[in-house]
């Protein structure tokens, strides 16, 4: 048995699970917001055998889109002169995914 942790956009989040229901494969989701970026993640996780991981994966991996998304950060022109924003420009998207084994499983 696999633990399958996924971090992902919160705007794939739904296309993400539709899928993994879909495919019998039932997850547990958290939402956070934050960041600089003020975008959401949503984190996914199920534990699942062995044999459905790669499932698993390809629909996780076919439905995170990595965007580019402008932050403005402050940044620093000189003691005399401040502080000026300067726009940058920022990948965010796709997924971070963690595969653990389970040592132990229980069901109460």
């Amino acid at each position: 048995m696999k633990l399958i942790i996924a971090i992902i956009q919160d705007e794939d989040a739904g296309e993400v699970i539709a899928h993994l229901n879909d495919a019998e494969i039932q997850v547990t989701r958290l939402s956070t917001r934050g960041g600089f970026l003020r975008s959401g993640n949503t984190t996914i996780m199920t534990g699942i055998p062995d044999e459905q991981v790669d499932t698993a994966l390809k629909i996780i991996e076919e439905n995170s889109k990595a965007r580019t998304q402008y932050a403005t950060l402050p940044s620093s022109c000189g003691a005399m002169h401040g502080f000026i924003l300067a726009p940058i420009e920022v990948k965010v998207g796709g997924a971070t995914v963690f595969v653990l084994d389970v040592e132990q499983f229980h069901k109460f």
